[in-house]
């Protein structure tokens, strides 16, 4: 752990760095909220609302570590990579074991009760999220090399073993969530999108009935986000709740969930980001010499081709599919721009999928108070500028967005964005969304993945 005096030396090195008067003290700002989130053993996702490790919050909120001390985003995914299944699966959340009061807690998934593939310590959730660890690991390494030889070292002595937890967690993906070869990843819970109550589940939510044996239950994020209009409502927690019971049921046993439970779609964005992990994860083997680089390369061109394949000609978008009835699922969200994360389209298509993103049912809208995405188009009629993934801007998608870009060569688009999601991130709240139309912070306060985000677009 750093010490307090060491962290404030680092802080004010921060301050040094040639961001200008502003970005040196939001720099600086953001530091102090990884640090502030930092139990000792990880980062929580936000200090009251997200107590425990998410798995897609500590990958990102490794790479903000790394600006500050490499070896300590190296233990961040350590001790996610200590919840990994027998399977390869990384889970969703690492339960943090002093905290008890989180809902759903662990009791409720009960993982390591009715499956030997869970372990028993640390305990888990059930489902997973996208994979962008990889990616993390690849920023990691990037930065250590930045900071010297020493940190270099101490970041190449850890890669090993990352990787091989990293390509166990990469087969796990490719043989129980793609086993028809699609190139898309299939989900079993709108919460292994990460994007709850997106617009894009609204059909398959539908369909999952409320169980009536469903404990009763007490919310947190309603308790900490007082607004209601701002979060899931209590029909789609009990949504997500009885179909939590179902995959209990089958004990989180992917070739029986395939058959036998009532959400089952594909995910682009989940499948671009594993994509393009994967070709990160094959320079990291060609780095270390192993014999996996054909195999990943084979992965990544795999999704990268089902996810360009998945464009709707009439939206303009990337689209999931509702696995249970075949249909494609029209809705206009953030995700459907998934292909800019991972290439794969021909220069004509990705040179009209820019255009959309610039345009006024995108980043160009004129109500938006900055040219970032909002999660759901403000032209869309699923549009709710305060509700959660329904509408608001998220400061650490459009940084996806940004960093995907700038690894592709497309500084030309991720350079705007880059410079509206700092516009966004000037008042220093470091909030989980924003209300898109007035940039007004939404739901949790010093949510640690926009600290990070706000590091890595300051000093990248």
């Amino acid at each position: 752990m750093t010490t307090a005096a060491g962290a404030s030396q680092r802080d004010a090195r921060l301050a040094a760095r040639p961001a200008g008067v502003r970005g040196a003290g939001l720099a600086a700002r953001a530091a102090a909220v990884l640090r502030g989130n930092d139990t000792g053993v990880m980062v929580r996702a936000a200090p009251h609302l997200y107590p425990h490790q998410w798995s897609w919050d500590a990958a990102f909120v490794s790479v903000g570590l790394a600006h500050l001390d490499p070896g300590r985003a190296c233990a961040e995914l350590d001790h996610l990579f200590r919840g990994q299944w027998r399977t390869g699966m990384l889970p969703h959340i690492v339960f943090d074991p002093d905290e008890t009061t989180y809902f759903p807690g662990p009791d409720r998934w009960g993982c390591a009760e009715v499956t030997d593939d869970a372990p028993v310590a640390p305990r888990t959730s059930g489902i997973c999220q996208p994979p962008v660890q990889a990616l993390a690991v690849e920023r990691i390494v990037t930065l250590a090399e930045r900071r010297g030889p020493g940190a270099a070292a101490r970041v190449r002595a850890w890669l090993p073993g990352a990787y091989r937890r990293l390509l166990a967690w990469h087969r796990y993906l490719v043989r129980e969530r793609d086993p028809l070869r699609t190139g898309l990843l299939a989900i079993h819970h709108g919460w292994e999108s990460g994007m709850d109550n997106s617009p894009r589940w609204d059909g398959p939510y539908s369909r999952v009935a409320v169980r009536p044996d469903l404990a009763p239950y007490r919310r947190r994020d309603t308790r900490v986000v007082r607004d209601p209009a701002q979060r899931p409502t209590h029909l789609e927690y009990d949504r997500y709740l009885s179909l939590v019971a179902e995959l209990r049921g089958a004990r989180y046993d992917d070739a029986r969930i395939r058959v036998t439970t009532s959400f089952l779609v594909t995910d682009v964005l989940a499948s671009a980001v594993l994509a393009a992990a994967s070709d990160a994860l094959a320079g990291i083997a060609r780095s270390l010499g192993a014999g996996e680089v054909a195999e990943l390369e084979e992965h990544a061109e795999r999704f990268r081709t089902g996810v360009a394949g998945s464009v709707d000609a009439g939206l303009g978008l990337a689209l999931d599919t509702d696995l249970r009835t075949g249909e494609p699922l029209r809705a206009e969200t953030a995700a459907g721009f998934a292909p800019l994360l991972c290439g794969g389209l021909g220069a004509t298509a990705e040179r009209e999928m820019v255009a959309l993103l610039r345009s006024e049912r995108w980043t160009g809208h004129p109500g938006l108070r900055h040219a970032v995405l909002p999660s759901t188009s403000p032209a869309s009629p699923a549009f709710r500028p305060r509700a959660y993934w329904r509408g608001p801007s998220w400061p650490v998608v459009d940084w996806l967005v940004v960093w995907m870009l700038g690894r592709r060569g497309r500084a030309d688009v991720a350079g705007p964005l880059r410079r509206a999601v700092l516009d966004e991130l000037a008042g220093g709240s470091f909030a989980e969304y924003h209300e898109p139309f007035t940039g007004e912070p939404l739901g949790s306060a010093a949510q640690s993945w926009t600290a990070a985000a706000a590091l890595d677009l300051l000093l990248g």
